[in-house]
C-alpha cells in the first residue's frame, strides 16, 4: 500500500494539521515507511498465539452490586461552596 500526496493532504485535514505544500513529500515518505512496517507485520506467523491485552494474566475485581445511599452525607458536601442540610446549594437561575 502506498501513500499518494492528495491522501497525505486529507489525512492532515481529518487530524486538522497544516501541512504546507513543501512538507508533503516528507509525510508522504513517513507514512509510506509506516505502511511498510505494518505489512511486515502481517508476515508473522501467529498461529497458536492467544490475543492478550497484557503480558502479565489478570483478572477484574469485582464487587457486588448493591444499591446503598453512601451513608456518609457529611463527606459528600465537605468540598462543596455552599451546602445546607447535607444538599447542595446552587444561585438561582433565571432565564
Amino acid at each position: 500500500m502506498s501513500v499518494d500526496a492528495k491522501t497525505v493532504k486529507r489525512i492532515g485535514s481529518l487530524a486538522r494539521i497544516r501541512i504546507e505544500e513543501h512538507e508533503v513529500a516528507g509525510y508522504q515518505e513517513e507514512l509510506n515507511a509506516i505502511l511498510g512496517f505494518i505489512e511486515q507485520l502481517s508476515e508473522v506467523d501467529v498461529t497458536g498465539v492467544v490475543p492478550m491485552t497484557s503480558v502479565m494474566p489478570m483478572t477484574l475485581r469485582l464487587r457486588d452490586d448493591v444499591v446503598s445511599d453512601g451513608d456518609y452525607p457529611a463527606e459528600i458536601v465537605a468540598n462543596a461552596p455552599l451546602s445546607e442540610d447535607n444538599f447542595f446549594m446552587v444561585p438561582k437561575v433565571i432565564e
